[in-house]
């Protein structure tokens, strides 16, 4: 239990934080399930732009410290080479 003025101050701000960065987390996570979605349905073009929209809440992410740089990357990364190769793409 906090005991100090400034140590109860923190708590609060960590409860907000964490609230806001649930929320980016659950944002993220659910741009990439539309991207497997559409990898799963064989819809290159669909997934082609959902994969777009997708790097960009990734990027945000990474941006706001939810995600590291090398994790969100890697996520990309690998989303992409499905889409290409459902796409025939080398």
């Amino acid at each position: 239990m906090a005991n100090t003025k400034s140590a109860k101050k923190a708590n609060r701000v960590i409860g907000r934080r964490t609230a806001v960065n649930k929320a980016r987390r659950t944002r993220t996570r659910s741009s990439w399930r539309t991207v497997e979605e559409a990898i799963a349905a064989g819809d290159a073009k669909a997934a082609t732009a959902a994969l777009r929209k997708a790097e960009s809440e990734t990027m945000r992410s990474v941006s706001k410290g939810v995600l590291h740089k090398n994790t969100a990357s890697r996520k990309v990364s690998r989303l992409a080479s499905r889409i290409n190769a459902l796409s025939g793409k080398k």
